[in-house]
This record gives structure tokens, C-alpha cells and sequence, in this order.
């Protein structure tokens, strides 16, 4: 029952991460949900510092503020203070990755129970013991409970708003020329993937919310241009990954997360290998993709 659960958990993760990281590769963005990954880490920290509770609402709100600061940031290092873009993101969440994880480093053993291995790997492994009952009856844990709405509410934004999604992903100026607040579609998308990163940080830790904004998605760029089987491509490929990647932890007695991550590059590397030795030699180039 345990490793169930631990699996449901890691799929819970994996499939917001893993459509979310279609768009965000789409608008060349992936280092941006990367830097807010690593960024609402303070927002988390000063939230509980401030409240001194682990509620999920106050970490949300912690999270989401901070996740819309460091996009502001990077905007403004970009814009304003012309800094290339891919030194600005660098900039932007190394430094608030920093001052989160010497935040915690501060106040450990005082009132705080956090700490910079959670972090980065998460409690996956024991996430099953926070078990909720019902009736009687086993019906999920906690970390089961906070990431289920959440794939809801992405899997409905997706569904329901799918062609300004597309439009906002595959060329914002002709979205303004449309009407479209392009900005606001932005903002969503970003506020997704920053309450994705707090509800999964306790979990999985910040190296599996990356590699699953990132890795599904470049592998399935690399077999289809249809957004659309890119997207059932990307999910089916952070569902194998969780899967397989569980297994083989409790085969090699490793932490989880990690290799879920491991595994999922290891799909990216065998279809780019399977290709090149086909001699199909396709470049991931997201302006390619169709609709």
C-alpha cells in the first residue's frame, strides 16, 4: 500500500509539470519556471517564519508572491537594465535560491523545521505516513490531497483555454494584435508553475519539479511538431519516468526523486540516440510545433 501511494504521489507531480513544460518550452521559457522553482523558496520560508505553520495556504501564498517578484525581476534585469535574458534568470534565482536556503540555514534548530535536504530531494519516500482516513478506509495522504486540485485545475485551464494558450505560446505580438492580454495569460502560467512548485517541494524537492518542467517535454519535442501529441507525448513520457524511475530506487536502495529524474533523461537521451542513429538529426525548435 505504501509504495502505491509514494507512486500516486510522484505522478501527481509529474503530470502538471510535464504539460506545463510543453508551453513554457513553446515560449522559451523553461529557465524561467526553473528560476521560480528555485525562487518561491523564500516566499516559503518567511511564510512560515511569519505564521510559524506548515499550512498549506500560507506557504501557497508565500510562493505566489515570490514566483511573481522574480518574474518582475527578470523582466526588469532583461529590460530595463539590458542584461541578456539567460543571465538575467541566472541572476535572478540563484540569488533568491541563495538567500532561501540561508534562510533556512539561520533559523535550523531554533523554530523552523525545514532544511536544504527537502529541499532538493524531498521526503517521498515517507510521504505515505501522512495518512488521511476516511470511514474506515485508506483514501490518499496529505501530499495526495494538495497536488490532486492542483492537476484538476491545470488539466482544466489546458483543456478550457487552449487556443489562447497556443496563441500566447506560439507568438504573444500576434495575441496583442488578436486583443489578447497575453500578459495575463503569462501570469497564469507562471502562477501554476509556482504553486506546482510549493505543493510538490515537500515531496519530491526541487530537482524533480525541474527535471519534470523540463526533461518529458524536450523528449517529446523531439518526436513530434503537433502540440497536441507533444503534450500526450510529454505526460506519457513523466509517467513512465515516475514508474520505472521507482523501481529501479528500490532496486539500487537510492533516494526516489532523483532518479525518476535520471530515468527521464535517460528517455530523452535513447529517442535523440535512436534518432541520430537513423540519421534523423531533428533539432528541438519550438516555433516549429503546429497546432
Amino acid at each position: 500500500m505504501g509504495n502505491g501511494l509514494i507512486i500516486i504521489t510522484a505522478l501527481l507531480v509529474a503530470l502538471p509539470a510535464s504539460l506545463l513544460g510543453v508551453f513554457l518550452m513553446m515560449r522559451r521559457l523553461v529557465m524561467v519556471g526553473d528560476a521560480i522553482s528555485h525562487a518561491v523558496l523564500p516566499g516559503i520560508v518567511v511564510a512560515y517564519l511569519i505564521t510559524e505553520s506548515r499550512d498549506s495556504f500560507p506557504m501557497l501564498l508565500g510562493a505566489a508572491v515570490m514566483g511573481v517578484l522574480t518574474t518582475m525581476f527578470i523582466d526588469f534585469l532583461n529590460r530595463r537594465i539590458r542584461i541578456q535574458q539567460d543571465a538575467a534568470i541566472g541572476t535572478a534565482f540563484t540569488f533568491l535560491f541563495a538567500v532561501g536556503v540561508l534562510l533556512i540555514a539561520f533559523f535550523a534548530g531554533t523554530n523552523t523545521d525545514l532544511d536544504q535536504e527537502c529541499v532538493l530531494y524531498g521526503d517521498l519516500e515517507t510521504s505515505f505516513l501522512d495518512q488521511r482516513i476516511w470511514g474506515g478506509y485508506l483514501v490518499g495522504t496529505g501530499a495526495i490531497f494538495q497536488l490532486l486540485p492542483l492537476n484538476i485545475l491545470v488539466l482544466t485551464v489546458i483543456v478550457f483555454a487552449f487556443r489562447p494558450l497556443t496563441v500566447w505560446a506560439f507568438n504573444s505580438d500576434f495575441g496583442k494584435l488578436l486583443g489578447m492580454k497575453t500578459g495575463r495569460w503569462q501570469l497564469l502560467m507562471m502562477s501554476l508553475v509556482s504553486i506546482h512548485a510549493v505543493f510538490s517541494f515537500e515531496s519530491v524537492g526541487a530537482i524533480m519539479v525541474v527535471g519534470m518542467l523540463v526533461l518529458p517535454a524536450s523528449a517529446a519535442y523531439l518526436i513530434s511538431n503537433k502540440l497536441s501529441v507533444v503534450l500526450f507525448l510529454s505526460a506519457t513520457i513523466g509517467i513512465l519516468g515516475c514508474v520505472v524511475g521507482f523501481f529501479v530506487a528500490l532496486w539500487l536502495n537510492v533516494s526516489i526523486a532523483p532518479t525518476i529524474v535520471s530515468i527521464c533523461g535517460l528517455f530523452f537521451t535513447t529517442i535523440w540516440l535512436v534518432q541520430w542513429l537513423r540519421g534523423e538529426r531533428k533539432v528541438i525548435q519550438t516555433g516549429a510545433v503546429t497546432n
